[in-house]
């Protein structure tokens, strides 16, 4: 299947897939998801960054999609990773995995000092992320310590520790 696998950038032609790949991934079907709710809210403020929401196909059909926004730590621009699906009948083959570094490695390019996100530490340590406290971030919420975690990339300074901040979006929804 990896050979067939093909990521591209969300465009919007692709809301109504990813609407219903989100769901799929984290609610019962017929239940509207928080992560869908959460995704229309950061689109309508603007809050995506294209570059770094991403879509995967397979045989043109979409099966993966990750979404960055924009955050602060203090008054620097940071990267908030999430949420992340693949199509329950297609985890675990690598699409999650295949998006993650892509975004990590896209940030990095375009000169990004870190990606946050709140996640399982086993897997996303995988990827480099370690707990955030440990650059001096501080978390916007009452996570445990290993979960809120972050990946500093080559514009990283130590000067840049703060508060993180996630999009207004996240506050109104509630996480």
């Amino acid at each position: 299947m990896r050979d067939r696998l093909v990521l591209r950038q969300a465009a919007p032609g692709d809301d109504d897939a990813i609407a219903a790949l989100t769901d799929a991934a984290f609610v019962a079907v017929g239940e509207e998801s928080v992560e869908r709710r959460l995704l229309r809210e950061l689109a309508a403020d603007g809050d995506l960054v294209p570059e770094l929401t991403l879509v995967a196909e397979v045989d043109a059909e979409l099966v993966g999609h990750v979404a960055c926004s924009w955050g602060t730590i203090g008054e620097q621009p940071a990267i908030g990773l999430g949420p992340i699906s693949v199509r329950p009948d297609l985890q675990r083959r690598g699409i999650g995995g295949t998006l993650m570094s892509a975004v990590v490695a896209t940030a990095d390019q375009r000169g990004d000092a870190v990606v946050v996100l709140l996640g399982d530490p086993a897997y996303y340590g995988f990827f480099g992320f370690v707990p955030a406290s440990t650059l001096g971030i501080a978390s916007p919420g009452p996570w445990r310590d290993a979960y809120f975690q972050a990946k500093p990339l080559r514009a990283w300074r130590a000067e840049m520790a703060g508060a993180f901040r996630y999009a207004p979006a996240f506050e109104r929804i509630g996480g």
